[in-house]
């Protein structure tokens, strides 16, 4: 059984269908693409994993349990990290504090009171993993820094951080590449591999760039207008007559 199995999911906007019956697989350990113009219904798709938004048909399962009525939060805590499209970091804050916020999250260690008052010092282990991450994405240099001071393209390295802290099975990327220029998406395509190949975390990626989902993704599927028109291999799907009158044009 596939580690995420989302079969003939349905999603209406005031009688607009966002998603019609669209079905997708991602196993353990492969990274997949899910590609598409603006407005096919990708990060739709996503809300609808996460239960963000209340699909409308379908199921989605989740290393085998089904996720009808499982709230959002839980659905994170059984192992499914998500980026967003918009960068969502905290302004103020620390790439090493943001690890260490999404590591107590998910070991639920410690409380906002604790945190106010002072009582919330990293312990030994936590400052053991925040580290580890900050060296798996190279971010050491900058690990005491605020956020707001960095570039977009080290942003978007620590809202990537911040969600394997949580030990993802799956990671939901949106648009990671979006505002990145060529030498940053490299460098981010890098990592995402580094990580796969050292976690074993699969990965579920929304991207516009397609040379970046074709150096990462084995296979990809393609939404138009809320329907899924091609599936497969990445490179036939690259291919398909449907993707490029839908989507690519002359650029592959």
């Amino acid at each position: 059984m596939s580690l995420l199995q989302a079969d003939r999911v349905t999603k209406k906007f005031s009688g607009i269908t966002a998603l019609d019956a669209v079905s997708l697989d991602v196993e353990d350990g492969e990274i997949v693409g899910l590609i598409g113009p603006n407005g096919a219904g990708k990060t739709t798709f996503f809300n609808c994993l996460l239960g963000m938004s209340k699909t409308d048909g379908g199921s989605v399962t989740f290393a085998g349990a089904d996720l009808s009525r499982v709230p959002t939060h839980r659905r994170a805590r059984l192992g499914i990290g998500r980026t967003f499209q918009r960068i969502e970091l905290f302004t103020g804050m620390t790439p090493r504090e943001h690890f260490f916020v999404a590591d107590r999250a998910h070991t639920r260690r410690g409380s906002l009171l604790f945190d106010i008052v002072g009582f919330g010092r990293p312990h030994p282990d936590e400052l053991a993993r925040a580290q580890a991450m900050l060296d798996l994405l190279g971010l050491t240099d900058v690990a005491d820094r605020n956020v707001e001071s960095l570039s977009l393209g080290i942003g978007r390295l620590v809202e990537v951080g911040r969600a394997l802290m949580t030990n993802p099975r799956l990671l939901l990327l949106d648009e990671p590449s979006s505002g990145l220029d060529r030498h940053e998406t490299e460098a981010l395509a890098a990592t995402l591999r580094e990580i796969q190949r050292e976690s074993g975390t699969a990965i579920l990626l929304v991207e516009h760039d397609v040379d970046f989902v074709r150096s990462l993704a084995t296979r990809a599927f393609v939404l138009d207008f809320g329907t899924l028109i091609a599936s497969g291999r990445t490179d036939d799907v690259f291919a398909d007559a449907a993707v490029r009158k839908a989507y690519l044009g002359d650029i592959v």
